[in-house]
């Protein structure tokens, strides 16, 4: 009896802690419109954390937007909660076992002064080691990194003009060791890496001071 007892807590706590990207599963794949997630909370199974940490973790929560693409609901980073210029702060999912395929999520600068937009990192493999790729537009580039133990370096970089406040449609296409960048549907980076070629977590990302919400990110595996 206690093992049964036993058995059926552990089932409990399984059920629970699965990340909500398996009901939202759509073929081989993941798809976050984050209606189904409460405001001010985070879509199960993912986790705030920061690269070159300095001071607070930045606040990052689901809130509600009428502007939002996908329902009324988006993922935000509403609060920086600290004055560093060099920390990359992250919201991502270890859960999200991602090799080849793509990943697109729709994204809007919201204010910023020393940075402002931000993107998505794949084949995470925690706060300090994956790829990154991501549009300033106070910079007018997209850029694709690589973050390796807490160091970042440039992979390629484009320059172009989109205007923050609106939402713009990001969309990286990977296939082995060959990342291609896109904007609003327009190539503009392609590059070749072979930093980290194993499957890791995904997420978003924003340096510094940038504030920016993200809805609709697909992730899709070949």
């Amino acid at each position: 009896m206690r093992n049964a007892v036993i058995l059926s807590v552990a089932l409990v706590i399984i059920l629970f802690l699965t990340p909500a990207h398996r009901r939202a599963e759509r073929g081989r794949g993941w798809h976050y419109d984050f209606e189904d997630v409460r405001e001010g909370s985070l879509p199960a199974g993912w986790q705030v954390e920061a690269t070159r940490r300095r001071g607070p973790l930045a606040t990052w929560q689901v809130v509600r937007d009428n502007a939002a693409p996908s329902g009324k609901h988006v993922l935000a980073l509403t609060r920086t909660n600290h004055t560093s210029g060099s920390t990359f702060n992250l919201c991502w999912s270890p859960y999200i076992d991602f090799d080849d395929g793509e990943i697109s999520v729709m994204l809007r600068a919201d204010a910023g002064e020393e940075d402002q937009g931000g993107g998505v990192i794949w084949r995470a493999r925690n706060k300090d080691n994956y790829y990154i790729a991501r549009y300033n537009p106070l910079e007018d580039n997209f850029r694709i990194y690589y973050v390796k133990n807490g160091d970042r370096r440039m992979l390629a970089s484009a320059r172009l003009h989109l205007p923050a406040h609106r939402w713009i449609r990001m969309r990286i296409v990977v296939d082995g060791n060959c990342f291609t960048g896109y904007l609003d549907d327009i190539k503009y980076l392609e590059v070749r890496d072979n930093t980290f070629p194993r499957p890791g977590g995904v997420g978003v990302w924003v340096k510094a001071d940038g504030k920016t919400s993200f809805d609709e990110l697909v992730v899709t595996t070949r």
